[in-house]
């Protein structure tokens, strides 16, 4: 068996023809994620990642979120590893992190998540983790992409005996959360927290971590049925978060998205605490702790100016990787760093984790909160975010790269930045699917910079449309 090497699912590298896009392979379920897909990527997908333990018998680990077509593709996909001789074990409804971390506690040979993460309901994404709990390397992906296509193909034979079974196994949730208690080194007793799930994979067990942890908390958005995951909540929509906070005076929100591996703040006046903050103030109290290896953040380019400046008054390094989580958490293990991520509030921190995780993230900032005696209000003023002002370019394809050796463009951007000193950067990134140049202007005065953007937008596409 194997699909056309035409076929793309919306988001994914298409311009390389591949399946696999920045996390997985998304598409709107049963439409582009088919169930013929899933079940490819969990035959070839369960064949290369255990293909060199075959005789031990692998067995792998499938959860998934709580969308309407998640169940489906559970099954196709369980399907295709089993036929392959692979024995799944069936985690139900659990955050992307937790599989992470239950791949590698458990000795399983790979884990697979069933989710599209923070996108609308009718889309799912199917994302592999090795037997450490790490995200597959594009060598990996695109092994499994040569299987689908036709390129290379099984030479045993898996009938009879030799045919994978499953199973279900309902400990594997408390063995997650014993394991996001244990990273705290004090008790949350005393704070007043409110939680969105996004009716998401968190829902069925925010409370209890954070309610075991000491805190007094209200669960919101807490029941999926299908189709309201990230409907106007969570971390992409915190207006509900926020209402709650200030109506009812807690100490903080944490909003988490759809898989769980992402959390965004409130603070208690209303206002929103990003991933910036959040890794300013975890990293600060990291290192306080003498927990902040060689005393440095790994960030992303994306990183506001208002982050990097408390970092330097307070003794931290930043590292800048390129946009996302895979760029991050590979910056931090050849420098064997111990925090990195993003604005978005996906954060990684090593010394528990192998990717972001929104429940580990909101304990250890509401530890942080703790711990510095002050309200989150507080270090929102003190880690201070400098306006972005983000306008496209559209160019064509070809020429996505080509405003680094254009000299005019280059010589736009350095007058921006004297006259803008150490208060101010442009940065300016291609689009992965689109033709487009994002050009992003950051500073104190915002009107100034959407102005500026304009013009330098404007300039963009008036060299390379030509």
């Amino acid at each position: 068996m194997h699909l056309s090497a035409g076929w793309n699912a919306p988001g994914n590298r298409e311009q390389m023809g591949k399946y696999f896009g920045t996390d997985g392979v998304r598409g709107v379920g049963a439409q582009d994620l088919t169930n013929q897909l899933a079940y490819a990527l969990g035959r070839y997908g369960a064949y290369v990642l255990t293909k060199e333990h075959m005789g031990d018998r692998p067995k792998i680990l499938v959860a998934k979120d709580t969308r309407i077509s998640s169940d489906m593709l559970e099954a196709s996909l369980s399907a295709g590893a089993m036929s392959v001789g692979v024995d799944v074990v069936l985690g139900g409804v659990l955050p992307t992190p937790a599989v992470a971390f239950l791949v590698r506690e458990n000795g399983f040979d790979a884990g697979i998540v069933i989710s599209a993460s923070h996108n609308p309901f009718e889309f799912n994404g199917i994302k592999f983790f090795n037997r450490d709990g790490y995200k597959l390397p594009d060598e990996v992906e695109e092994e499994i992409e040569s299987y689908i296509d036709g390129d290379k193909e099984i030479v045993e034979t898996f009938t009879h005996e030799r045919l994978g079974r499953y199973q279900a196994d309902e400990l594997l949730t408390s063995s997650y959360e014993k394991h996001l208690w244990r990273s705290l080194s004090e008790d949350l007793s005393g704070m007043t927290i409110a939680l969105d799930c996004a009716n998401g994979a968190t829902s069925a067990m925010a409370a209890e971590v954070f309610q075991f942890a000491g805190a007094r908390v209200e669960v919101i958005h807490d029941s999926p049925d299908g189709v309201n995951i990230n409907d106007n909540c969570g971390s992409t929509h915190m207006g509900d978060l926020t209402k709650l906070v200030v109506e009812k005076g807690y100490d903080l929100g944490l909003a988490f998205d759809g898989d769980g591996d992402r959390c965004l703040a409130v603070d208690e006046t209303g206002e929103i605490f990003d991933g910036d903050r959040i890794m300013g103030l975890i990293g600060y109290q990291m290192k306080q702790d003498s927990l902040l290896n060689q005393d440095t953040i790994v960030a992303t380019v994306m990183s506001n100016i208002g982050f990097h400046s408390f970092a330097k008054k307070h003794g931290i390094s930043v590292l800048q990787a390129a946009v996302g989580d895979r760029y991050v958490l590979e910056e931090m293990r050849s420098g064997n760093y111990s925090l990195g991520g993003e604005q978005s509030g996906h954060l990684i921190f090593s010394l528990h984790s192998t990717t972001g995780d929104g429940l580990l993230t909101g304990l250890l900032l509401c530890e942080a909160v703790k711990k510095s005696k002050k309200p989150l209000s507080f270090w929102r003023e003190e880690i201070p975010r400098y306006p972005q002002v983000i306008v496209n370019a559209r160019v064509p394809e070809e020429k996505k790269k080509a405003y680094l050796e254009d000299d005019v463009i280059r010589n736009a951007i350095e007058a921006f930045e004297r006259e803008f000193s150490q208060d101010g950067r442009v940065l300016i990134r291609p689009s992965g699917t689109e033709p487009l140049l994002r050009v992003m202007l950051e500073g104190k005065d915002e009107a100034l910079l959407q102005q500026k953007a304009q013009e330098l937008a404007a300039l963009v596409e008036e060299r390379l449309n030509q």
